[in-house]
């Protein structure tokens, strides 16, 4: 099952994506973070008759708008971290995003001109908690996770390596595009590929991994309950512009493309103002 959130008559509703054209309105919930806070959340999305929409022309707001937590993990697949100069870790690297750095999957990103100057892609697979999980197993985590989506975790290099934390490079207002959908059947396995301008800059597969989804959900929730509708983004393979000789960041009026095989893409324009 496929699950969105869109923009509807100046509001957001919760949207089950019946197939590639339409999707059927999950009334009595503005976006799929108040879904997932139903225990029932997934019988009511399979049970839902509200109206047809046409998705032609749909505006799609972030796919779970506003989690509780977002936790990002850094150096998580092998391709990118051998590109780094670095060994595989014994366990994941953590850091955060704020719910306010998350955008549509095809609205144009916002720069700021003093942060523009080292602009970086980042395809990432995107976790979405179902159920709360505190101190869960590695074998019990799939009956936590609600499904995946797609996320770019678009990061100002400069602003990241001004210090040794991380996460003032990656959680600008509004940059990180998210969606369209999240899937609930989504298996590892897939393409995980980024273009800039149609370029393809990273080409990996998300079976490339060195902390599975799983794994994931096992360490985390072994330091903090993991809520409904909290994501996990789970690192990014090779191919970073920060690691080219010379390095290569997105310029003002360049449109970055971050797909996931079996779950579809987020296009982002990037404007500098």
């Amino acid at each position: 099952m496929r699950l969105a959130t869109l923009r509807l008559d100046g509001a957001t509703a919760a949207v089950r994506v019946d197939n590639d054209s339409t999707a059927t309105v999950i009334d009595g919930y503005a976006d799929l973070s108040e879904l997932l806070n139903d225990a029932d959340w997934k019988a009511v999305a399979e049970k839902a008759a509200g109206k047809t929409v046409d998705l032609a022309d749909a505006d799609y707001a972030p796919v779970v708008p506003s989690p509780g937590k977002i936790v990002c993990v850094g150096l998580n697949y092998a391709t990118h971290i051998q590109e780094m100069g670095r060994e595989l870790p014994e366990f994941p690297t953590l850091f955060s995003k704020f719910k306010e750095a998350l955008t549509g999957p095809y609205d144009d990103v916002i720069v700021p001109s003093y942060a523009a100057s080292q602009l970086d892609w980042e395809a990432e697979l995107a976790v979405v908690i179902g159920k709360q999980a505190y101190q869960v197993s590695e074998a019990d985590a799939e009956e936590y996770i609600a499904g995946y989506s797609v996320i770019n975790d678009y990061t100002m290099r400069d602003y990241q390596y001004r210090t040794l934390q991380w996460d003032q490079g990656k959680t600008f207002e509004k940059t990180s595009g998210f969606g369209p959908v999240l899937d609930t059947d989504y298996r590892l396995g897939t393409k995980i590929e980024t273009r800039l301008e149609g370029e393809v800059m990273q080409s990996s597969n998300t079976s490339d991994l060195v902390f599975t989804p799983a794994k994931l959900v096992d360490y985390i929730s072994h330091i903090v309950t993991l809520q409904p509708g909290d994501v996990i983004i789970t690192g990014t393979t090779g191919g970073v512009g920060h690691a080219r000789k010379p390095a290569r960041y997105i310029q003002d009026g360049n449109v970055c493309e971050v797909t996931i095989e079996g779950l579809g893409s987020v296009k982002n324009k990037t404007v500098v103002k």
